[in-house]
């Protein structure tokens, strides 16, 4: 299937470049058409102000060399980003203002992306996606309603490319440190008969990573059909990933990233490390992989279908709907150490006088899910001044979540691909909001109110701290989520403030580590955000505060509930306050200076900490409480800064340098000194020259040097205590990132 898409790829290009010079100038009606694909997500994005950020598809493009929508974004005011294998390539995130990938609403055309019951976004499970991208808008706070899971401290709106009048072909090469190499092949039919438009891309990346075996094997595919009537445009929109990633999360102890031989050999006692693995953690430095085994690797599948309708029933009328189906599928596959059989509902392996009741074993853990849904709105456009759009969703999801065993060393009465847990989840959602905007002599007032409305169940065994557990539960939730906003021009000076409540339910592992009795409850946001903006000549600078108080925000505490499950607890109180600064000097026509700023406090407040501790006699176990008072949130930098320098000597020349400095971040909520991440500093520089030649309407090539300077840093990590005769041992983990790696790249333009 992938030879005849490529196949019928490459006929495509052969058909643009024929047809190039048979292009008509279709300019108005590829400008109504864009005006009209705007429609499809500037209901749910919110207006121009300081606490948003647009990312235009040019600065996409000069920073892509393969890298994930993460490490593209790491720039981006009061962004930190990670990646597990090191080079910004497989499994990587983003935190925003110290905010988790599970409470960042991201959308692909108003079409939700986070999944539905982790609310994570995985975006490794769409390679290159950048490639298939018009604009990303990263809004800061609560930001205007969307659709899918709760935007609870920002959120990422992406736009696929619009349409193109003229036909194309474009190839995207890249490749670099660390075996990277990055082919991207695209071409569009241009708008035929002023009615018809077909665009293609296709992806494959491929790196071994940073870390030790951390490889990475990516395929992607986009294809947009667009039909245009007089008053309507029909576009689908179809989104592959196929990834395999060898597991890089496990972490590098404390001790082998910080090169303490002693702190080596004390973890290797502590956790039973075998010889083989002891010499591994003393000898790979690091780049150093717990894991060994060959099929350890995460192995998914995503597709992505979305079915959009555009009308304009008049000049102030207009209706935007789609109809999307994302269909996941996939496992991860570890090799298990000695577990107990038992955890697999296994009975003892009886060997003459031996009873054996534990393994070495190989299993698979799946997900089989069907997301499908609608989502809708209708704006009115009153008169100049008044507008209205009524819009939401409705939305079902269905997953089958599953493990295997494929390989045990005592089988006993299993067979290959028995399933040690079995269950499946249903949660079915509906969302409505009305957005009212008024604007007079400069000013624009948006009062915005969203119901979401949410049932979850699941059914079914599960695995919960190796324990078989039967975790059938039923929920539903009921959430109103009012904003509001004011703007004011002023000619070169601008005001912004805006106040909104967010609700989001508890995720699935919420659930399915704990019962009824001990069930969190959902959390509660409030969010103000007031701000300035200056722009005048070659100078533009803004500031903008914010305060996120939350209610009950489910935070780590170490304790562990009645199942067993080291759940989250919700926290009573707790707070993100600090203040934004953006500036940008336009030196000289040749030379721009740019500066971000976020300057903060994240705090939890009346923390209370629980603590595992061991005895060689009963009890056994227990836990202690140990009260913090207030302390910082995990993941949360108090300072983070950015800076930037472009400079095009030439016209066809551009050169940039960027640095980024993110300060302390703790592990645990705790605000202990030695569970945290050091403060770093990194920076990166590019080079982007468009060569002059007349085979093609683009050729540009790209060179790109990340962390310039060879700091040696992480960027993520996670901790856990215990204590054990009267001493506490902590644990700290650490995701260390490359030192200085290049990439070269060359865009060809037909």
């Amino acid at each position: 299937m992938k030879t005849r898409f490529l196949l019928t790829i490459l006929l495509s290009c052969q058909i643009v470049l024929a047809q190039v010079n048979k292009t008509k100038d279709l300019t108005d009606t590829t400008r109504r058409v864009q005006d009209m694909e705007g429609i499809m997500v500037n209901g749910l994005r919110a207006q121009d102000a300081p606490n948003n950020t647009l990312v235009s598809k040019s600065t996409l493009n000069s920073k892509n060399f393969g890298q994930d929508i993460p490490t593209l974004l790491e720039f981006t005011p009061s962004v930190v980003t990670t990646s597990d294998a090191g080079a910004g390539i497989g499994y990587s995130g983003l935190r925003i203002r110290g905010v988790d990938a599970s409470r960042i609403n991201v959308t692909i055309n108003g079409v939700p992306v986070n999944d539905p019951e982790s609310h994570d976004v995985y975006w490794v499970n769409m390679p290159d996606l950048v490639g298939s991208v018009e604009n990303i808008q990263i809004q800061r706070g609560v930001g205007s309603s969307t659709n899918g899971a709760a935007v609870f401290g920002a959120s990422v709106n992406i736009k696929t490319n619009t349409l193109k009048a003229a036909p194309y072909a474009r190839i995207d090469l890249a490749g670099g440190s660390f075996g990277t190499l990055k082919g991207t092949l695209q071409a569009g039919t241009g708008l035929l008969n002023k009615r018809f438009a077909l665009d293609a891309r296709l992806s494959e990346i491929r790196s071994d990573g940073y870390l030790d075996r951390a490889t990475s094997n990516l395929r992607s595919m986009g294809l947009t059909a667009t039909y245009l009537t007089d008053k309507s445009v029909w576009k689908a929109v179809v989104l592959t990933g196929q990834e395999r990633t060898y597991q890089a999360w496990y972490g590098t102890p404390e001790g082998r990233y910080r090169g303490d031989t002693l702190g080596m050999i004390a973890y290797a006692e502590r956790n039973d490390l075998n010889a083989e693995e002891t010499t591994s953690l003393l000898t790979s430095g690091r780049t150093y992989n717990f894991y060994t085994y060959a099929g350890q690797v995460d192995n998914y599948n995503q597709d992505n279908y979305q079915l959009h309708f555009i009308h304009q029933f008049s000049s102030k009328l207009n209706l935007n709907a789609a109809a999307h189906y994302t269909y996941g599928r996939g496992y991860f596959e570890e090799y298990r150490n000695q577990d107990d059989l038992s955890e697999y509902g296994l009975a003892p392996v009886v060997l003459g006088m031996d009873t054996v009741t534990q393994s070495d074993l190989i299993r698979r853990r799946w997900l089989d899910n069907h997301f499908i849904g609608v989502v809708y709105g209708l704006n009115y456009q009153h008169n100049a001044r008044l507008k209205f759009t009524l819009g939401g969703a409705a939305n079902r999801y269905a997953g089958a979540h599953f493990g295997e065993l494929i390989w045990a060393q005592f089988a006993s009465n299993s067979q290959i691909y028995d399933r040690f847990y079995d269950n499946d989840a249903l949660k079915n959602e509906v969302s409505s909001y009305l957005k009212t905007n008024y604007q007079k002599n400069g000013l624009d007032l948006t009062l915005d109110l969203q119901y979401r409305g949410i049932a979850y169940q699941f059914l079914g065994v599960d695995q919960v701290s190796g324990v078989l557990t039967d975790v059938t539960q039923n929920v539903n939730y009921h959430f109103f989520n009012p904003k509001v906003s004011f703007a004011k021009n002023l000619g070169s000076h601008n005001l912004f403030g805006s106040f909104g409540i967010a609700n989001r339910e508890p995720v699935r592992r919420d659930f399915r580590e704990s019962t009824p009795a001990n069930r969190p409850l959902a959390e509660r946001l409030f969010d103000t955000e007031l701000a300035y903006r200056y722009e005048h000549n070659q100078i533009s600078a803004q500031a903008n505060l914010f305060l996120m108080y939350y209610q009950n925000q489910l935070v780590l505490t170490g304790q562990i509930n009645d199942v067993g499950g080291y759940t989250r607890t919700n926290a009573d109180r707790s707070y993100r306050a600090g203040i934004e600064l953006e500036g940008a000097f336009q030196i000289s026509s040749k030379m721009r200076l740019q500066a971000a700023t976020t300057l903060s406090q994240n705090k939890v407040l009346d923390f209370v900490e629980f603590v595992d501790v061991y005895f060689d006699d009963e009890p056994y176990y227990t836990q202690i409480q140990i009260e913090h008072g207030s302390t910082d949130l995990a993941f949360s930098p108090n300072f983070i800064q950015s800076l930037a320098l472009q400079y095009a000597p030439l016209d066809r020349l551009q050169l940039t340098l960027q640095s980024k400095y993110v300060s302390r971040q703790y592990l645990d909520n705790t605000s202990n000194f030695k569970r945290s991440l050091d403060a770093f500093t990194f920076t990166n520089f590019s080079c982007l020259y468009k060569v002059k030649q007349n085979f093609a309407k683009e050729f540009e090539l790209g060179f790109l040097v990340n962390n310039l300077f060879n700091a040696l840093y992480a960027n993520n990590g996670y901790t856990f205590s215990y204590q054990y005769g009267g001493q506490t041992t902590t644990e700290n983990f650490y995701y260390p990132q490359a030192g200085r790696h290049f990439l070269l790249k060359m865009n060809i333009l037909f």
